[in-house]
C-alpha cells in the first residue's frame, strides 16, 4: 500500500510539469507569430519574398514599370499649375512672394484661359511617364542589387540605391526635362509642340544644347532622390507594425510619408534646381548660363543668397503634394498588379 501511494504522486507530478511545458510553448508560439519584430517586418515598397512569392524579376520589373508611369503622370498633372508658376519665378530676377505667385496664376487664367496653367504638361507626362516608371523600377533593382532589405541594411546603401534611381532615370530622360521647361517659360507663338521645342533647339543651338543643364541636375538629382527614398523607406519601415492590418490607414501613412520624404529631397537639392533652370532657359530668355560655378556666381552677385531659395515655399505646398501621390499611388498599383498575378 505504501508502494501505491508513493507512486501516485510522481505521476501526478510528471503530468503537471507535461502540461506547464505544454502550455508555455503554445504561448511562445502565438506571441511570436502576432507580434512582429522590427527586423521581421518587410519594406513596404521592396519586394519580399513572402509577400511576392513566385514572381520572377522580369514579372517585378514590368509591375514596377506601370504603377510607376501611372503613378508620375497622376502625380505631376495635378501639380501642374504651380509647377509652372515656380518655374517662371525660378529663371526670372523678380521676388517671390505667395502673393506674387497667385497673381501669375489669375493672370495667366485671366489672359490665356484655363487650360493655359497646364501648358507644357504635354512634355511634363512625355518625360514624366519614362522617368517615374524607370525612377521607381531601377529602384527596386538597385536595393536587389545592392542588397538592401529592410532595417538590415545600413543607411548608406538606401540612401545609395536612390540616389542611383535618380542619376539612371534623370540620364535616360533628361532630353525632355528640358523640353518641358522651355514650354513652360514661352508663349504658345514660340514654340507650339513638343516636336517644334526638339527642332528648333537642333537648329539653332545644336545637339548638345539637349543636355544643357545636365551637370547641375546630376548634381542635385543625388541628395533629392536619395533623400527622397530614404525617407520614405524608412518611415514607412517605423509604421509597418500599425498599420499592417489596416489598409486604409495604411494608404494615408503612405502619403504622410511620400509628404515628409517631398519636403526633404526637396529642400536638399533646391539651390541646384533653380541653377539648371536658368541654364536649361537661358537660350531663350536672352540671358548667358553656361556652367554651374559661372551661374551660381552670377545668381549670387545680381540677386543675393535667398535667389536660391526662390519660389521655396511652393515647393513645400506642391513637393509633398506630388511626391505622396507618387509613392501611394506606385505601391498600390504595383501591389495590386502582383496580387494578380501571383
Amino acid at each position: 500500500m505504501s508502494g501505491h501511494a508513493a507512486a501516485g504522486p510522481v505521476e501526478s507530478s510528471q503530468a503537471v510539469l507535461e502540461r506547464i511545458q505544454v502550455t508555455v510553448l503554445s504561448n511562445m508560439t502565438k506571441t511570436t507569430s502576432v507580434t512582429p519584430t522590427a527586423s521581421s517586418v518587410p519594406e513596404t515598397n521592396l519586394d519580399t519574398m513572402e509577400k511576392n512569392r513566385g514572381i520572377s524579376n522580369t514579372q517585378r520589373v514590368w509591375t514596377s514599370l506601370l504603377a510607376g508611369a501611372a503613378a508620375g503622370a497622376l502625380a505631376k498633372t495635378t501639380i501642374a499649375p504651380l509647377d509652372r508658376t515656380k518655374i517662371n519665378f525660378q529663371i526670372s530676377k523678380k521676388p517671390y512672394s505667395a502673393t506674387a505667385a497667385i497673381d501669375f496664376i489669375v493672370n495667366t487664367y485671366r489672359n490665356h484661359g484655363l487650360i493655359s496653367l497646364w501648358r507644357g504638361n504635354s512634355a511634363t507626362m512625355v518625360r514624366i511617364i519614362p522617368y517615374a516608371a524607370i525612377q521607381f523600377t531601377a529602384h527596386e533593382q538597385w536595393k536587389r542589387i545592392l542588397h538592401v532589405n529592410g532595417h538590415d541594411s545600413s543607411s548608406g546603401k538606401r540612401f545609395l540605391a536612390g540616389s542611383l534611381a535618380g542619376v539612371t532615370s534623370q540620364g535616360m530622360t533628361y532630353p525632355l526635362d528640358l523640353a518641358r521647361a522651355r514650354m513652360a517659360v514661352t508663349d504658345k507663338d514660340e514654340y507650339k509642340t513638343l516636336r517644334q521645342v526638339f527642332s528648333q533647339i537642333y537648329r539653332r543651338e545644336g545637339v548638345l544644347a539637349y543636355y544643357r543643364g545636365f551637370t547641375a541636375t546630376i548634381l542635385g538629382v543625388i541628395p533629392y532622390a536619395g533623400c527622397s527614398f530614404f525617407t520614405y523607406d524608412t518611415l514607412k519601415n517605423l509604421l509597418t507594425v500599425h498599420t499592417a492590418n489596416s489598409p486604409g490607414f495604411s494608404a494615408l501613412s503612405g502619403l504622410a510619408c511620400g509628404a515628409v520624404a517631398g519636403m526633404v529631397g526637396q529642400t536638399s537639392s533646391y539651390p541646384l534646381d533653380i541653377v539648371r533652370r536658368r541654364i536649361q532657359t537661358s537660350a531663350v530668355k536672352g540671358q548667358h548660363y553656361r556652367t554651374v560655378i559661372k551661374t551660381a556666381t552670377k545668381i549670387y552677385t545680381e540677386e543675393g543668397i535667398m535667389a536660391f531659395f526662390k519660389g521655396l515655399s511652393m515647393n513645400w505646398v506642391k513637393g509633398p503634394v506630388a511626391v505622396g501621390i507618387s509613392f501611394t499611388t506606385y505601391d498600390v498599383i504595383r501591389d495590386t498588379l502582383r496580387k494578380v498575378i501571383c
